[in-house]
Order: C-alpha cells, then sequence, then structure tokens
C-alpha cells in the first residue's frame, strides 16, 4: 500500500487545433498491489488531479523490479487505466478517458516494511467525443508525471 504527491502537467492535442493547450497541477496517488519489491508486483492505483476541473484516474500496472545488490531497487511499470472529468459544478458534461501507462522510478527502501518511491509516470489518454455528430472531433493527450511516494508492505 503506498501513497505519492506529485507534479501533473498534460499537454492536449485537438483534432481541429494547431494550440496544444497545457494544464498543469498537483496529483495525489493511493495505491494497493501484490509483489515483491525485488520482482514482479501487480498495483491498482487512483489518482486525483486537483484544478478547475478535477481528475479522477483508476490504473492497474504490471510491475518490475531489479535487484542489482545496490541500495536502491530500480523498477518500470506498464499499465493501462480509466477516468473522468468531473464537470458537473459547469455547464459541461464530466468527460471519460482511457489511458496507456509507463513509469519508471526507484523504491529506496528503509526497512523491510517500509519504502519511498520515486517516479516518472507517462500517461497516454484518450478522450470520449464531446460531440457524436462530428466524428473528426477527438481529443488525445500526453501527461507526465513526476512523483515522490510513500510505501508500506505487509
Amino acid at each position: 500500500m503506498g501513497t505519492g504527491y506529485g507534479y501533473y502537467n498534460e499537454t492536449a492535442n485537438l483534432a481541429n487545433s494547431t494550440q496544444e493547450p497545457t494544464f498543469s497541477d498537483s496529483a495525489i496517488k493511493l495505491k494497493a498491489g501484490y509483489g515483491v519489491r525485488e520482482a514482479y508486483a501487480v498495483e491498482f492505483c487512483v489518482d486525483y488531479i486537483k484544478g478547475d476541473e478535477k481528475k479522477y484516474d483508476f490504473n492497474v500496472d504490471l510491475v518490475k523490479a531489479f535487484d542489482w545488490g545496490i541500495y536502491v531497487n530500480p523498477y518500470i511499470k506498464a499499465g493501462f487505466g480509466a477516468g473522468i472529468i468531473d464537470n458537473r459544478n459547469n455547464t459541461n458534461k464530466s468527460l471519460s478517458y482511457g489511458s496507456f501507462n509507463l513509469s519508471a522510478g526507484i523504491f529506496i527502501p528503509l526497512d523491510e516494511h517500509f519504502d519511498i518511491e520515486l517516479a516518472y509516470d507517462y500517461k497516454h489518454l484518450s478522450y470520449q467525443k464531446v460531440n457524436e455528430q462530428d466524428a473528426t472531433e477527438s481529443r488525445t493527450s500526453h501527461v507526465n508525471i513526476g512523483y515522490i511516494g510513500f510505501n508500506a508492505r505487509f
């Protein structure tokens, strides 16, 4: 189990636009998983991105960590997720999206049960169409997240 706090930066690709709007804010991560710090694990994660429009990500990742006999354990992750942008306070509807996730980082063991995690996450988001009549209206985003976390292992 773990938690993390990070910096979230999203660059949108709009189908009918030459601009690439960006959005930056902080992100909070809560996760639970099963596996071994020095080998393989499956991780379930919820991300909360605060801002004018609140975002919630739900992700499943496969983690491969490496035990190279040094103090830290580097790792890579790959997975997928789904999310929602909560626009209920505005006149717009809430939007949902899917994501493909890649991540790299290190676990810094404090003892047998606790570690600090430093990581970089990349996500490719694909949003639902806002207007179903216009097939050319699509939106994707590239997301970069750098974060630090704390994990407890049982």
